[in-house]
């Protein structure tokens, strides 16, 4: 089993992300000024729920208004439920798709979860993963609980979004209701390397895309009156923002609702996005702020990144939260993420005049999967490998 671990880690940093073994990294750079190590935060980390035996994980959250229980995402195709105590030992299995869920090439699998802001009364939760019907497609369905809220029924499931895939990565994944109330999709650009399709640029594809619909109206969704091609035959009606090459990890702010999408970059620069309206977030003709395509690179519609670094200081960027907890006052309204590669932690605060100021936290030496967030505004980091950390003071 460990060799087998040993394996995938090493498909996902040598597929999964080819910037990773570049010779030619870029010189190391992060937007925004330096910072004083006085104005640093001092933090650690610390194992928590050691003994509950996970396997891959990519995702970890809480349903609605209620922390009694952590709901773990494993690759594979399990979802695993276990009480959020320190001494928990035992989980039970929420729900098991494994047996339709296609997790052999190193970015695909289960990759994304979301509760219905309802699921008290409605018991209905959302998975993103991909499966293989003559041929790999992403698919984005709905499954309810029949045993108030214990498990979800695999017997219920509702597809309401189907996208071929034409090659094996850049499945982006993440799902999430915001607080407008719609839901939101992330879809990379259909993967190999470049864009070779021009997905990122190609507004008739919903490939390299972030999506919004309404999963309470219409069937089996319905079309928010604000999405830019709503009324328009330049773009799909369900695409919000485009220009993305793998924004594999994005979270909503719970103070002040802003999106902060982390897209995973190609040869030499890692991004963080703001997306506060509908646009155009320039991947494949740029990559971070710098040209890639220089054949329409300069296109005054492209949304430049808030946050970017070089390659040389990691090679996949896996997009946090902003900190609203208690217990690390320093970091309040400091929104964190890491690299997947070389296990860095940063936080980013706000400077003023649209500028973000990016500092290191700790070198962690994990492969970070993704962040959590509690209902208390606590952070939890995971690594891919089947442990979860909490971020608490120094």
């Amino acid at each position: 089993m460990k060799s087998q671990r040993l394996l995938i880690v090493f498909a996902l940093l040598s597929l999964l992300f080819p910037g990773c073994t570049d010779k030619n990294m870029a010189a190391s750079k992060h937007a925004g000024a330096a910072v004083s190590s006085a104005a640093i935060p001092a933090v650690k980390l610390q194992r928590v729920f050691k003994d509950v035996r996970m396997d891959a994980i990519v995702f970890l959250t809480q349903a609605p208004e209620d922390d009694r229980y952590w709901y773990a995402v494993e690759k594979a195709g399990r979802v695993l439920r276990f009480e959020n105590k320190a001494a928990v030992a035992e989980s039970s299995i929420f729900v098991d798709i494994t047996d339709r869920v296609d997790a052999g090439p190193s970015e695909a699998g289960l990759l994304g979860m979301a509760f219905h802001p309802q699921f008290r009364t409605n018991g209905y939760v959302y998975l993103s993963y991909t499966g293989n019907d003559a041929g790999l497609k992403s698919y984005i369905s709905r499954f309810k609980s029949l045993d108030s809220g214990n498990s979800l029924s695999t017997d219920t499931e509702k597809r309401l979004l189907e996208v071929a895939q034409p090659y094996s990565n850049h499945n982006g994944g993440n799902i999430l209701f915001g607080p407008d109330g719609f839901f939101y999709i992330g879809l990379g650009d259909g993967g190999a390397g470049g864009d070779p399709k021009g997905h990122g640029q190609n507004t008739q594809t919903l490939l390299g895309s972030l999506l919004r619909i309404d999963v309470d109206k219409g069937d089996p969704y319905a079309i928010p009156a604000g999405n830019p091609f709503v009324n328009s035959n330049k773009g799909l009606p369900a695409i919000f923002a485009w220009g993305l090459r793998n924004p594999w990890r994005w979270s909503f702010d719970r103070a002040t609702g802003k999106l902060w999408l982390a897209d995973v970059g190609q040869d030499n620069w890692e991004e963080v996005n703001i997306v506060e309206k509908p646009g155009n977030f320039g991947w494949n003709g740029k990559e971070g702020k710098h040209c890639y395509k220089t054949a329409h690179c300069e296109n005054p519609e492209y949304i430049d990144p808030v946050i970017e670094y070089s390659h040389a200081e990691g090679c996949s960027i896996t997009g946090g939260y902003v900190y609203r907890g208690r217990q690390i006052p320093e970091l309040n309204g400091i929104y964190l993420y890491a690299d997947f590669c070389s296990g860095k932690l940063w936080g980013a605060r706000d400077a003023g005049n649209g500028v973000y100021e990016s500092f290191q936290l700790l070198d962690t030496g994990l492969n970070i999967s993704s962040f959590a967030q509690g209902h208390d505004g606590e952070i939890y980091i995971l690594h891919f490998m089947g442990e979860v950390y909490r971020l608490v003071p120094q």
